[in-house]
């Protein structure tokens, strides 16, 4: 049996387990299973490696993206370029255990980046291991980007009280890449002007629990376009399911 997983805290939202076991299903592996493991502290991670001698993968989701980093044997260059991890290879070889950890995060943001997202200035909501995935994305693609957080700690960094009618009519996609809002906490939103926004804007929202967040709801008031983040999950489940068994 191989054993497959997710680590964060909480993680009540998630809804990775359904989505591998269909796959687990539709490719006929019949050998693997997924299991939530909520860690509260990241320090738990060599405790659950040896707990669970079948571990053979783990994908990582907030707040662990940045802080599971010293405990990795290993980085692929993504990983290492974008310095958070969403996604880890377990391999043991007599008695070793080797991790490797991966972005899929990237990649799989960067495949949703259709047409019916504006490719003009963007403000990344948040600071943290999605926000850097995603500006790592943005500035692939040449899309200029600030950042903006509840504490200004750093070049590129704007409070939300910096976001005046100027900064909102200047950057039409506007990035959620913070929790708030997410299952079960559906009532709060990212505290930003929505009276200014206008039917050239996108909001795209990195959760996709629940389907439509209080941020997508207020934006589409205002006849901004707004797209959850069920597709990124998708992709980024594709990629770590391949790097898990190894797949092209």
């Amino acid at each position: 049996m191989v054993i497959l997983g997710l680590i964060g805290f909480p993680l009540d939202h998630s809804w990775s387990p359904q989505w591998f076991q269909e796959k687990f299903r539709s490719t006929g592996n019949n050998h693997a299973e997924y299991r939530l493991f909520p860690l509260k502290n990241v320090s738990e991670f060599p405790i659950l490696l040896a707990k669970y001698p079948e571990l053979a993968g783990l994908n990582v989701t907030i707040p662990h993206k940045e802080k599971i980093l010293p405990y990795l044997d290993e980085l692929d260059a993504t990983a290492r370029l974008i310095g958070a991890v969403n996604t880890i290879q377990i391999t043991r070889m007599n008695g070793i255990v080797l991790t490797k950890g991966f972005n899929t995060d990237a990649p799989g943001f960067s495949r949703t980046l259709t047409d019916h997202v504006p490719r003009g200035p963007a403000l990344v909501l948040g600071t943290g291991g999605g926000s850097k995935a995603v500006a790592h994305v943005l500035q692939e693609k040449n899309i200029p980007h600030i950042f903006v957080s509840r504490n200004k700690t750093g070049p590129g960094i704007i409070s939300y009280e910096d976001l005046t009618f100027e900064v909102i009519s200047n950057h039409l996609l506007i990035i959620n890449t913070t929790p708030v809002g997410m299952f079960p906490d559906t009532h709060l939103f990212p505290p930003i002007p929505y009276h200014m926004l206008t039917g050239a804007h996108c909001l795209y929202d990195l959760i996709y629990n629940p389907a439509e967040t209080e941020f997508m709801k207020r934006g589409k008031t205002m006849k901004a376009r707004a797209v959850n983040g069920m597709q990124m999950l998708v992709n980024q489940a594709e990629l770590s399911y391949n790097i898990f068994f190894g797949k092209d």
